[in-house]
């Protein structure tokens, strides 16, 4: 079953269920995939396309309610993580911390880095073999700690 028929299925039954909250955030989700469709122009879109408006649209969450703490807004940081939540469940399994630096330390190895200067080339090797299991801040902070100065 393709990413987006799943999405789809859990809308209809959130609907049926009347759970209110997780239905505005599959809708949510699905208008985000359909502005996707209506920019590049097409009626399908793969699993990969759609797995990188949820990594995008996560992000969003993730950043509104941390945003949202720092501003004492309990009540709107509770909806933010409400709406990650139910976006979590279709991203992949997330990388462990130790995942993620042996990710990154085989990355470094293969492009040869040896310094910070080589830090974008190392970044996108780590992120094409992370495949959205880890975020980009988190990456970013590995790299930079194990390449030297």
């Amino acid at each position: 079953m393709s990413l987006l028929q799943r999405i789809a299925d859990e809308l209809k039954a959130s609907m049926m269920a009347r759970n209110s909250e997780r239905t505005g955030a599959l809708r949510m989700l699905k208008s985000a995939i359909g502005y996707l469709q209506i920019e590049k122009k097409t009626e399908t879109l793969s699993d990969a396309d759609i797995l990188s408006v949820i990594q995008k649209e996560a992000k969003k969450r993730r950043d509104a309610f941390e945003e949202f703490e720092r501003g004492n807004r309990l009540d709107l940081a509770a909806k933010e993580k409400a709406e990650l939540a139910v976006l979590e469940e279709f991203l992949p399994k997330a990388l462990s911390p130790a995942e993620a630096e042996a990710l990154v330390q085989a990355a470094i190895a293969e492009t040869g880095a040896t310094s910070k200067k080589d830090m974008g080339a190392v970044m996108k090797a780590a992120q094409s073999k992370a495949a959205g299991r880890v975020d980009g801040r988190t990456l970013s902070q590995i790299v930079g700690r194990l390449l030297p100065g």
